[in-house]
């Protein structure tokens, strides 16, 4: 019987099934959306959709997991002689990591020792693939001290890449302003679209691709590009806001064009990241081991 937990937070989009298989604890986050409930959809992402439609000005606010949600699920892990490790989306995004330490200091030293906290400086699918391969660590046997070693080498090796379908999703959650979506927004007309990606912990536009016929093809080009900038062995992880054909048309060309490369799964983009970037965004994201 394994010695160590691993704790994810809602933030990482991880399926259910992976969560399962390597007994993960999720810290849940909040859903700030009175709306909600008024607007039809089958998820968060087609209810933006429709608010949208409806002329409404009403979009989600997410919350982090406060420290008491830290504090409850250390109690219960070191009351069964576990370890923890821990993982959190970016502290420069949101104050997740902030409340798994301050939980963290609320134990005496020796119990401190037997919880160890990962700044992934990373969202989403990133958090995702850091999370898998701790597990990977643990059930190889690897002490968590080691396993939590690596994963913090590992986190400068994490490359993410997203494209949005509308920028004005971003101004909606305060992450730009009306100017610079509308300017986004002429540029995406013109064939010009930004790839976001994860710079020093935050969500930052990358570069431009010019001519991007469809989103697939653009993050396919940007992981040619990063893996003829750094080559090596990769495996992957896909996520979407509700736009699901284009994450399996992006899986496909990754599958033809990198036929040795693990793509671990795809999955809807956690609301975290996605209350923000909007409905229709693609993600990939690239762990080099």
């Amino acid at each position: 019987m394994k010695n160590t937990t691993i704790i994810i937070g809602e933030s990482a989009a991880l399926p259910q099934e992976v969560i399962q298989k390597h007994e993960m604890k999720v810290a849940p986050f909040i859903v700030n959306w009175s709306e909600e409930n008024a607007i039809s959809g089958k998820n968060i992402y087609e209810k933006m959709r429709n608010a949208q439609r409806q002329g409404l000005k009403t979009n989600p606010k997410t919350s982090q997991p406060a420290i008491g949600v830290y504090k409850k699920a250390y109690d219960e892990l070191l009351a069964q002689n576990q370890k923890i490790i821990c993982i959190t989306v970016s502290s420069k995004i949101s104050g997740t990591y902030n409340s798994a330490m301050q939980a963290k200091k609320m134990f005496n030293e020796e119990a401190q020792k037997k919880i160890f906290v990962l700044d992934t400086l990373n969202v989403d699918i990133g958090e995702a693939l850091l999370a898998i391969r701790a597990a990977e660590l643990i059930e190889q046997g690897n002490s968590t001290e080691n396993a939590f070693k690596v994963l913090e080498d590992l986190v400068s090796k994490v490359h993410l890449f997203g494209m949005l379908e509308n920028p004005r999703w971003l101004e909606a959650g305060g992450r730009i302003s009306g100017t610079v979506a509308g300017v986004l927004e002429k540029m995406q007309g013109l064939g010009m679209r930004p790839v976001l990606g994860i710079k020093d912990g935050e969500v930052k536009p990358v570069t431009l691709k010019m001519q991007a016929k469809d989103t697939a093809s653009a993050l396919l080009k940007e992981t040619e590009n990063l893996i003829k900038r750094l080559p090596g062995k990769y495996r992957a992880a896909i996520s979407h806001a509700d736009n699901l054909n284009e994450a399996l048309r992006l899986e496909k060309m990754l599958e033809d064009r990198f036929p040795g490369m693990k793509i671990e799964f795809v999955n809807m983009t956690s609301f975290v990241i996605g209350a923000h970037v909007g409905p229709g965004t693609v993600l990939v994201c690239l762990l080099q081991d």
